[in-house]
């Protein structure tokens, strides 16, 4: 999916391959001090302010502490604050790359499963608002997985606003007809068994009572007695796996955090504040966020480059 990750998948591996070249270049790091104010003067950035009273005079500060999301790390939204502290505006912050949380109970009888090649579609009353092809993993609370994760980007307004109709189809390669023709073929050997024990070989084992459950065909029928309008539900059932996507989860599960310091209030060559010479901002604290895939690493770090380049070059 045009998506970039680390080998190992490992996370660890890209944050020790930037502390070794910290190390390399001889950078000092200053663990256990924390900032709790930028001081700015007539001319600019002076420094900063220490929780512990001290300070640390410099007339530049890149201003890169995260967003909100994985408060465990330590991005706990600081940065918002002295950026509003020296005339900032900050887009108000919602949570993105994040799962949903869903209304039916069935659903949590599916934690666990992964589907993979399904369409994932997202309906505002009739209006579809999103819809993508890829991988998809059912939890305790509702659903996660790649194409869910992008959809709470781009559904992030809707969900807002109220309740969204979820529907996946488990077998996009097929037309309703194509499909028809499917579990007729696979209900052949079957025809003396009761319904609920001929889909082994169409659908994962544990999706197969809810798509049961909403093609409304009782279980233990037997499949030699069940009617074309039958299967016409349970095509239905399959082509469209519905429940109700109710919210998305909190900051503590969000991948990242959308809004922040407007851009506009930055040069974008530098990231330079426009308000106050000497202050620059890099990664998640800007208004600024991409989908899945090493994307918003690529903000992180182009925007810092900008940013510790106009300050070398000055």
């Amino acid at each position: 999916g045009e998506r970039v990750f680390p080998v190992s998948d490992k996370s660890s591996d890209i944050l020790s391959a930037l502390t070794s070249e910290i190390k390399r270049l001889k950078g000092e790091v200053l663990l256990g001090k924390q900032v709790c104010e930028i001081l700015t003067s007539k001319d600019g950035v002076c420094g900063v302010k220490l929780k512990d009273g001290s300070f640390i005079k410099s007339n530049y500060v890149i201003i890169a502490t995260g967003g909100k999301s994985y408060p465990s790390t330590g991005s706990t939204g600081d940065g918002y604050q002295w950026a509003k502290k020296i005339g900032h505006s900050i887009v108000p912050l919602k949570p993105s790359l994040v799962p949903f949380n869903v209304a039916e109970d069935y659903v949590k009888d599916l934690m666990g499963l992964s589907l993979k090649n399904v369409t994932f579609s997202l309906y505002k009353q009739d209006k579809c608002v999103y819809e993508e092809f890829g991988e998809m993993l059912f939890t305790h609370f509702g659903i996660s997985g790649p194409i869910v994760l992008s959809a709470s980007s781009k559904v992030n307004t809707e969900i807002m606003s109220g309740k969204l109709n979820a529907f996946v189809d488990l077998k996009p390669a097929l037309t309703v007809e194509q499909l028809d023709g499917r579990i007729l073929r696979d209900f052949g050997p079957n025809v003396n068994k009761s319904f609920k024990n001929s889909l082994d070989d169409l659908l994962p084992k544990k999706i197969i009572p809810a798509i049961i459950l909403q093609s409304g065909i009782e279980p233990e029928k037997k499949v030699n007695s069940i009617t074309r309008e039958e299967r016409s539900r349970l095509c239905k059932s399959i082509k469209a796996f519905s429940f109700t996507v109710t919210g998305l989860r909190d900051f503590d599960e969000a991948i990242i955090t959308k809004g922040g310091v407007n851009v506009k209030e930055l040069s974008p060559k530098t990231m330079e504040s426009k308000f106050v010479k000497g202050a620059f901002f890099a990664g998640e604290i800007l208004d600024v966020d991409a989908l899945t895939g090493g994307f918003n690493l690529q903000i992180a770090w182009s925007s810092a480059y900008a940013a510790a380049n106009a300050i070398i070059n000055l």
